[in-house]
Order: C-alpha cells, then sequence, then structure tokens
C-alpha cells in the first residue's frame, strides 16, 4: 500500500508498510502513550526487511514502567487487533524487551539503553510512519511538562 507519504528533514518517503502493520503500529503507539512512554517512533523498515513491516520504538525512566508498557502493548493488540507476539524477548531483565508480532516488531527501552544502542540512528534512513494526533499530543504534553520542571 502506497498511500502515505512521511516527511523528514525536508524529504519525502512513501510508506510502504501494509495497512495491517500501519494499524498494529497505530494501536501499539497509543497503548505506550497510555502508559507515559518517551520518545514514541515508528518506522517502515518493509523495503530494507523481509521479516517485518514496521518497528515501534518506545523508551522508560525505569524497569517497571518497561513492562507496564508491554503489557498495555500487549494487552491492546490482543483484544483490538487479534494479534500475539510470536516472540517476546528481554522479559527478565526488564531493560528492552522485543515484542514481535510478524508484521511489527515492538522495541521498549529502558531510556539508558534507547540512547546507549540508539536504534533510530540504524533505520534513519527508513521513512517514519506517521503516529495517530493523540499519540503525538500526549508526547507534546509531556515534552512540555518535562521542559517545566
Amino acid at each position: 500500500m502506497l498511500d502515505l507519504v512521511s516527511i523528514d528533514g525536508g524529504k519525502s518517503h512513501i510508506v510502504t508498510a501494509s495497512e495491517r502493520s500501519r494499524r498494529l503500529i497505530e494501536i501499539a503507539a497509543e497503548a505506550a502513550a497510555d502508559k507515559l512512554a518517551d520518545d514514541i517512533i515508528a518506522y517502515d523498515v518493509s523495503d530494507q526487511l523481509v521479516i517485518t513491516d514496521a518497528f515501534l520504538l518506545c523508551s522508560a525512566s525505569n524497569d517497571r514502567q518497561v513492562r507496564a508498557i508491554v503489557d498495555e502493548i500487549e494487552e491492546r493488540l490482543r483484544v483490538e487487533a487479534h494479534a500475539k507476539p510470536v516472540r517476546r524477548e528481554g522479559e527478565r531483565e526488564g531493560r528492552w524487551v522485543l515484542l514481535d508480532f510478524l508484521d511489527i516488531v515492538v522495541h521498549v527501552q529502558h531510556e539508558e539503553d534507547r540512547t546507549f544502542y540508539a536504534l533510530e540512528r540504524l533505520w534513519k534512513d527508513c521513512p517514519a510512519i506517521p503516529l495517530p494526533e493523540s499519540v503525538r499530543h500526549v508526547q507534546a504534553q509531556r515534552a512540555r511538562g518535562a521542559a517545566g520542571e
């Protein structure tokens, strides 16, 4: 499906991820935002990888929040899209949990690990998938709150 355009840094990119993948990303991003995840970003990796269409990246300030975000994403995708992860890694440590739903892969990282591994650098050439307005709104509110502290 070629109907979305991602514009970043003045460059336009066609988003080729499937409609289902984009819907899963939307649900997962909203779930992450509801649990106050930071820096929620989605990338269309469908032209780069054959194993999945999209990545969702987000972070949290502590291990407990990482687990809460993971649980909410998993529950919402199960209920709203009848999607279950085929693989769940890193849960015991709670620092970087990967949920593989085949169509999408979700990375929930502790903010220190997010900074260290900088997955955004690896996928910067892939088009960003636009996130729902509700997610952008929560992110903006949190950014304003953090700036005012």
